[in-house]
C-alpha cells in the first residue's frame, strides 16, 4: 500500500505537477490521484520511473510503496 502522505510530500518538495507526473507515466492526472489514493495500485514500472522522477533512495521506495501501516 501506498503512503500517500509521504509520496504527496515529495511530490511538492520536488515541485513538480501532477498532471507531469501522470503524463510521464502514461496516466491522467485522475488515474495518477486514484493511485496516490490507494484505490489502485502502482504498477512496477510506474513505482521505478517515480523513484527516479522524485530522485528516491532504495529506502524511501520502500518506505513510501510498500507501507505496510498507513492511513488513507
Amino acid at each position: 500500500m501506498t503512503d500517500t502522505m509521504t509520496l504527496r510530500r515529495r511530490i511538492e518538495e520536488a515541485g513538480l505537477k501532477y498532471k507531469y507526473i501522470a503524463n510521464q507515466l502514461g496516466l491522467t492526472p485522475y488515474g495518477l490521484q486514484l493511485k496516490i489514493n490507494n484505490v489502485f495500485e502502482f504498477k512496477v514500472s510506474e513505482v521505478n520511473l517515480l523513484t527516479k522522477i522524485l530522485n528516491l533512495s532504495a529506502g524511501e521506495k520502500e518506505e513510501i510503496f510498500f507501507a505496510s501501516n498507513v492511513e488513507k
